[in-house]
């Protein structure tokens, strides 16, 4: 169930202007029973009460119907509280794959050489300074690192890796066009004694 914006003060509102027993406001706000005893007895600092009536998050109507009847559940409106969207920040990590990243970044060093670091960053979850360290082997636990599949440790999905290599291989290709010499048309006109000697040059 999707909590109230500021749950804490919420149920502050509700323990002080209502009959609500805790455990239907402990419900809606997605706290403990105990947690809302506490802000009763105003333990450990008093809160400040926000109503969610007026805030568009409870009807009126729900918090009579919930007060006339314990069993009665508080239920938050429809679009009360806005849908969170993934920043564009930093790929979050959990704990415990985040020993993997340095093996990941070898990996992608060593077989895609042509994806920039803001790529491998954005592939792996890290920072530009540790794929540096990696890159010129001055990472404090070099030794230990064994390049290993990002997608294989769970780091990113295929089609992620795929798709970054795909924009590599494009932005590289538009570099070489661009990097190509202009060809020198070849020599067809008549040959005399002059042009022998610059050809022959």
């Amino acid at each position: 169930m999707t909590q109230p914006l500021m749950p804490m003060a919420t149920a502050t509102w509700l323990i002080d202007n209502t009959t609500l027993s805790f455990k239907q406001i402990a419900k809606f706000c997605g706290l403990h029973e105990l947690e809302i005893q506490a802000l009763a007895d105003e333990y450990p600092a008093r809160v400040v009460g926000i109503d969610p009536v007026q805030n568009g998050q409870l009807a009126a109507e729900n918090i009579k119907e919930c007060e006339d009847n314990p069993k009665a559940e508080l239920a938050l409106l429809a679009g009360a509280v806005p849908e969170q969207r993934r920043t564009k920040g930093p790929r979050y990590t959990p704990v415990s794959k985040r020993q993997d990243k340095p093996d990941a970044i070898a990996w992608l060093l060593r077989h895609h050489p042509e994806l920039s670091d803001g790529q491998v960053c954005r592939l792996v979850g890290t920072t530009k300074a540790t794929i540096t360290q990696i890159r010129d082997r001055a990472h404090w636990n070099i030794q230990n690192i064994k390049p290993q599949d990002p997608v294989g440790l769970g780091l990113s999905t295929q089609s992620e890796l795929d798709e970054a290599v795909a924009r590599a291989a494009k932005r590289r290709g538009v570099v070489v066009e661009e990097a190509e010499p202009a060809e020198v048309p070849e020599f067809t006109g008549p040959v005399t004694e002059d042009t022998a000697e610059n050809i022959e040059e």
